[in-house]
Formats: structure tokens, sequence, C-alpha cells
């Protein structure tokens, strides 16, 4: 589930820079994408 949103999120962060679309916008959402995939995985480490 966590990938599949990440490569949405990829794709439409793409997709704003070829089409310049809602401007910084995307970009910002996309780095919090990839702050909360980042913690989720060091989470998932310590735990196992």
């Amino acid at each position: 589930m966590l990938w599949t949103l990440f490569g949405i999120l990829i794709a439409i962060w793409l997709l704003g820079f070829i089409l310049d679309v809602m401007g910084g916008f995307i970009h910002i959402v996309l780095v919090i994408a990839a702050i909360v995939m980042v913690i989720n995985f060091i989470r998932g480490r310590g735990r196992a």
C-alpha cells in the first residue's frame, strides 16, 4: 500500500515537472511522503 502511494506521488511529481501542474505544492507533498516513508522504514527495522 505504501509503495503504491509512493509510486502515484512519483508519477504526479514527474507530471508536475513536465506540465508545471500545481506549482510547488506537489513537491512539498512528495517530500513529506518521503519523510514518512523513511520513518516507517526505520521503525519497521527497529521492531524486527
